[in-house]
């Protein structure tokens, strides 16, 4: 699977710490991240990840082009409800909607990443190799 993450200045940590956890279920899935999140997953957990643009310079519209194109499996976007940046909050809604139109599962927060998770251990996410591999046209 196609795992992408995304976060928050404020949640970058809680990332890392999440990605550690799960480095057993991470290591076996190809990992694709913004800049500053991905560099800092890799550097505290080894996993090799594909690094994108950061945020502010189109790193949310690489993820979301791949999530249009099926490429994109499970998105992980740990947000901070208290940012007041209105941009910030338009990347993520963007994103969201991209994953509700193109019926890509999301987390925002870590309670929905760890079920996300454990359902992706458990195999419940392997209906979306049949999506990703069904032509497009």
């Amino acid at each position: 699977m196609n795992i992408a993450f995304l976060a928050h200045d404020k949640k970058k940590e809680l990332m890392v710490q999440f990605c550690t956890a799960y480095k057993s279920v991470l290591m076996k899935h190809s990992l694709f991240a913004t800049a500053t999140t991905g560099r800092l997953i890799a550097d505290n957990t080894g996993l090799p990840i594909t690094l994108l643009l950061s945020h502010k310079q189109g790193g949310h519209q690489q993820i979301n082009a791949r999530i249009a194109y099926n490429e994109i499996d499970l998105v992980l976007l740990f947000t901070d409800p208290n940012t007041t940046d209105p941009w910030d909050d338009s990347q993520m809604i963007e994103t969201i909607r991209a994953c509700d139109k193109h019926n890509v599962p999301i987390a925002t927060n870590l309670a929905s990443a760890e079920m996300s998770i454990m359902g992706l251990q458990r195999g419940d996410l392997d209906w979306r190799e049949m999506v990703r591999s069904k032509p497009r046209f």
